[in-house]
């Protein structure tokens, strides 16, 4: 009798054992099936992004040989001290004699040339630039929505190792004009 009866206990154990592997094998079952559809998945999102590297390459290669990008040449790029003196002036904002001493520095952004005219680390005004026969000439114009109109332009001609020179004509609202010297040194910061 208790041989039957460890027997029949036995026997159940043995069939709960084998009922509860046959759910532990389907759950691995499906645990497989969920690692295949994600690695199927992570397969085709690696080929999107292949394809994406590939694109981006061929738009920049194309972008690069049919895009010019500006730069200062190396004697100009990079950061001046400029001195600034009134030598002429017909308007009431400027006076023959006046001086200013400002940081001037020569960059590029993704389109241009630019120059950076900054004072007391604010910056103070934006030039755009060109660098032709051996001349950098920057310009200045107030928007159309400007009470005052003021065209500013800038020609620097007279070149040294550390050193530019040249002349910097304001006109303002079309009736005054006034004229400096300009001498630029280049910054040690």
């Amino acid at each position: 009798m208790i041989k039957n009866a460890l027997f029949v206990i036995f026997t159940g154990l043995l069939l709960l054992t084998s009922c509860d592997n046959r759910k532990k094998e389907n759950d691995l079952t499906l645990r497989e099936q969920q690692l295949l559809e994600k690695e199927k998945s992570f397969a085709q999102k690696e080929s999107e992004y292949q394809s994406l590297l590939k694109m981006r390459d061929s738009i920049f290669a194309t972008k690069k040989d049919s895009v010019k990008i500006n730069v200062w040449p190396a004697q100009v790029a990079g950061l001046w001290t400029g001195k600034v003196i009134c030598t002429e002036s017909n308007c009431s904002d400027y006076v023959v004699g006046d001086q200013r001493t400002d940081t001037w520095e020569f960059d590029s952004d993704s389109i241009q040339l630019v120059t950076k005219i900054i004072n007391n680390n604010n910056l103070v005004r934006l030039y755009s630039g060109k660098f032709e026969n051996s001349e950098v000439k920057l310009n200045f114009r107030t928007d159309s929505t400007s009470k005052k109109q003021v065209e500013m332009n800038v020609l620097l001609n007279d070149f040294s190792p550390n050193k530019m020179r040249g002349t910097r004509t304001i006109t303002a609202d079309n009736n005054c004009m006034a004229k400096f010297s300009v001498e630029l040194v280049r910054s040690t910061k």
